[in-house]
């Protein structure tokens, strides 16, 4: 039976990097499906059957490759990612300073430098000497790029390095053939010096840009909580989060991190719960609200009951989900892989071949050789490889923020073309629970008299519309009566004796049964049954005291989630099993372009795939379990946090919160995502297009200068931060 596995990777530089892996790892006969993550370094594989010995098989191939691979994080050795980053940081200082003492002996006659005694004009067996011993260090700390470039070649994979490599030797071979020959004037040790420090400095970019990149996953990591306390016979012990079990009690005090996923059994306090939501306001939580581990308890005190481990919580989902998009590929990183896969083996062909052809024009070997490395090493594909990658990192980090959670880069992507969002209505566009919207009284009655009656009836009750009315008592800070003689009426209402008064809380038509309706108050019902309320008659034996409507009622911004995604020429439809003019009091209330109504769950889908045979691209927002199956159909799936797990399963975005918001948010990140990957790029394809014919000679031919190969290796350095830089825009985004 196939298996997903995920291992990590170390040692990736490039898109070649990553195309060369997954070229390797595609020829295990094992293997059928393969993505490598250049930003997450993380290898996802669909493997047949899962075993150790494949996993044993795919490190092998990747290591032979020249890279390295873990079948855990656990077993990278202990490291952090800021250590690396220092070391990173330290061999690029000692390849600058050293190359700078070769870069001043060489170049410094030619700009009225003076040098002293022996050094005399920077061509002298003194200075090429120096030279040649100054290049040591800056190959030492530049190392790498010939263990991984060099075996990389060999294996018939070349990437980054390759290039680097092969032109710095180059470089260094001539230079010191030159030096046992006695020609001090054709010395290129400083070429090869400066390549190696300007492209550490590009590395060393990238790695700094990588560790960003992760700021989001970081963040979320240090919300989660380290101890708790819980109480085990009786006595309160504090123990590490993690080790907390379902059903253990846990108390959380002010200003403490709640440790686990629970529901309030006593106290109440207002709870922090910006972390998964993205919302800034405190949430008030009583008993039986539920709370999630890693939000932030302000000021009461809470004893909880553990609903999840504490391995097990929200924010761990979060992290979890927010690394598997990370470590995902989208659709349009497919054209940079593309091109990766041939780019550098035609870019050392490209190189050898103008090199060949300006000494068949009768130029120098020393010519030849500049122009060769030139083109090596301007055309390094930093850029392409950190062009997707890095903006879908940060892009996923950044929904997280705002409680908007991407399966995979896939959906990022896919997100910003959809044209047609549809809509459950109960839970999704609605609150999911009834409740009050219209007291209308008799004659000169109170609206506080009516509730008194009606709530002290249905105190009792099971029913979610007399729950409504209790709901709306307590509101209204109405002072109930203990009842008497309750009896619930299946189908009509209840019934019960209020303060010697016998009370009935009846439907329409019960009511009219029970006592008759005027005309008025048959207009009445009628106008509220049309806009989507249910009216329950409040009445005594001989007198109808008013009529309170229920309805499930619009969550706060659903009007303006909607009128948001019509402002961006993307049509809304709203998707319900409810009768045709309690949908479309409600679509029509919200604005939505097309209402859809008396649907079964099972017929959901095929509303979905009726648009998406139009062509339409199709996101489908729902809640419960019966939507499930539209969710999977839909382009997108998109599910909020208080819906069943079946849909959250179903969904490719998930919301960690009721708020439906989140569907312009996604759509708007995942255009700024799309629009950031295009314009890397270009920037990343155009630099090369023009790079490598200036590299070649090409304006040298018409009379201009001939590109030196170390400021083809700082364009090249530079083409990198500016992807990077670009990408990192994306931590400005803010949501509609």
């Amino acid at each position: 039976m196939s298996q997903k596995i995920t291992l990590e990777i170390r040692g990736l530089h490039c898109s070649a990097c990553v195309a060369n892996v997954e070229k390797v790892l595609k020829r295990l006969d094992f293997i059928e499906e393969v993505s490598v993550s250049l930003t997450a370094e993380k290898i996802n594989a669909t493997i047949k059957n899962g075993s150790d010995e494949e996993i044993k098989a795919i490190i092998t191939a990747v290591e032979d490759a020249g890279f390295q691979a873990f079948s855990s994080v656990d077993e990278i050795p202990k490291e952090d990612e800021s250590a690396e980053l220092k070391k990173t940081k330290l061999k690029l200082w000692v390849s600058i300073g050293f190359a700078a003492v070769v870069f001043v002996l060489a170049m410094g006659p030619m700009v009225g430098l003076p040098l002293p005694g022996s050094l005399g004009d920077g061509h002298s067996f003194v200075s090429a000497l120096i030279q040649l011993i100054c290049s040591v260090p800056v190959v030492i700390a530049g190392f790498s790029f010939y263990k991984i470039g060099v075996l990389a070649l060999f294996k018939g994979n070349p990437n980054m390095d390759s290039l680097v490599a092969v032109g710095t030797a180059a470089a260094f071979l001539y230079s010191i053939i030159s030096l046992i020959l006695g020609d001090y004037h054709n010395i290129y040790f400083e070429s090869g010096c400066m390549i190696i420090a300007l492209v550490s400095v590009g590395r060393y970019m990238e790695a700094k840009a990588k560790y960003k990149t992760g700021d989001s996953i970081r963040r979320l990591m240090d919300l989660s909580p380290k101890a708790a306390t819980v109480v085990r016979e009786d006595k309160e012990i504090s123990i590490p989060a993690s080790q907390i079990v379902v059903d253990d009690v846990f108390i959380v005090k002010p200003g403490e991190q709640i440790p686990a996923d629970g529901l309030v059994l006593e106290g109440s306090s207002a709870v922090d719960e910006s972390m998964l939501t993205g919302e800034s306001v405190p949430v008030d939580k009583t008993k039986d609200d539920k709370v999630f581990g890693g939000s932030l308890n302000k000021n009461g005190v809470l004893r909880c009951l553990a609903l999840r481990d504490g391995k097990n919580t929200a924010l761990t989902r979060i992290i979890s989900l927010v690394e598997e998009a990370r470590s995902s590929k989208a659709p349009i990183a497919r054209i940079a892989d593309k091109v990766a896969g041939v780019f550098v083996p035609v870019i050392m062909v490209t190189a050898l071949v103008v090199a060949l052809l300006w000494l068949l024009m009768g130029k120098p070997l020393a010519f030849a050789l500049t122009v060769f490395i030139s083109v090596l090493v301007i055309s390094c594909p930093c850029a392409l490889g950190l062009a997707t990658p890095t903006a879908i990192t940060v892009g996923t980090g950044k929904a997280a923020q705002y409680g908007v959670i991407f399966k995979n880069a896939e959906a990022l992507e896919q997100c910003s073309k959809v044209d047609t969002v549809v809509f459950d209505k109960t839970g999704t566009l609605t609150k999911g629970t009834p409740s009050v919207t219209d007291i209308i009284c008799d004659e000169d009655l109170e609206e506080d008299y009516v509730l008194y009656y009606a709530a002290s009836a249905e105190q009792g009750t099971e029913h979610p519309l007399g729950k409504a009315i209790l709901d709306k008592a307590v509101s209204m800070d109405v002072i109930l009566q203990e009842n008497s003689d309750f009896e619930a009426l299946p189908g009509h209402g209840v019934k019960a004796t209020v303060n010697g008064t016998e009370v009935f809380c009846l439907s329409q038509s019960a009511a009219a049964e029970k006592i008759g309706l005027s005309e008025s108050w048959q207009k009445k019902a009628d106008e509220l049954g049309s806009q989507g309320k249910t009216p329950i008659f409040i009445l005594t034996e001989d007198r109808i005291m008013g009529v309170i409507a229920v309805a499930d009622t619009l969550k706060d911004n659903a009007s303006d989630v909607i009128a948001h995604l019509k402002a961006k020429n993307i049509r809304t439809v709203m998707l319900t099993g409810d009768k045709k003019e309690t949908a479309e009091s409600i679509g029509n209330l919200l604005g939505v372009d097309d209402i859809i109504a008396e649907v079964l769950p099972e017929d959901k889908a095929d509303v979905i795939c009726n648009l998406q045979k139009r062509r339409h691209i199709v996101a489908m927002v729902g809640d419960g379990i019966n939507d499930a199956p539209a969710l999977a159909s839909a382009d997108i799936g998109m599910s909020v946090d208080n819906g069943t797990d079946a849909a959250i399963a179903e969904a490719d975005v998930v919301f960690m919160s009721a708020d439906i918001g989140g569907v312009v948010r996604a759509v708007s990140l995942s255009a700024a995502v799309l629009r950031n990957i295009k314009q890397n790029l270009f920037w990343a394809f155009i630099y090369n297009i023009l790079g490598v014919p200036i590299a070649a000679g090409v304006l040298y031919v018409f009379g201009g200068p001939l590109l030196n190969p170390m400021i083809g290796a700082a364009c090249m350095s530079l083409s990198s931060l500016c992807v990077v830089s670009n990408a990192l825009r994306l931590n400005l985004f803010k949501p509609e």
